[in-house]
């Protein structure tokens, strides 16, 4: 699911929000004190007002190792001694879970969501919501 600027949202699960607070604007009140906290439930209908659109995540030390591992297996295999080769392919498969797990994730994005009872939610990941 892609969220655009102006698309009307649900949110798909009880949110449940806690913490410090800052006051948004010039306040006599000290930063982070903690209020309480605030619970919006599932259903509550809003607005997109801004997208924002992440990198994906530099791969870990595992997945620049495997493309590293691989790409010696690939160009180098055929010339090695068979049980250089042998050591070489066992190492690209232990490091297989990471690349194949790096290769599955998805660069997310974040959302600016004005629900209608006047609250907003800045920075919430899009899969946090549905289309309304």
């Amino acid at each position: 699911m892609t969220l655009e600027e102006g698309h009307r949202v649900r949110l798909a699960a009880d949110l449940r929000l806690a913490g410090s607070l800052t006051p948004a604007g010039d306040s006599a009140a000290e930063p982070g004190v903690v209020v309480g906290s605030l619970s919006l439930a599932a259903g509550t209908e809003g607005t997109v007002e801004r997208v924002h659109g992440h990198q994906e995540q530099e791969p870990g030390r595992e997945v620049r190792e495997y493309v590293r591992l691989k790409s010696l297996l690939d160009d180098f295999g055929h010339q090695m001694p068979p049980g250089s080769r042998k050591q070489l392919e066992e190492q690209v498969g232990s490091l297989e879970p990471e690349w194949i797990a790096h290769q599955g994730r998805k660069p997310q994005r974040t959302v600016r969501v004005r629900l209608d009872n006047g609250f907003v939610l800045d920075d919430a990941l899009e899969d946090v919501f549905t289309p309304a």
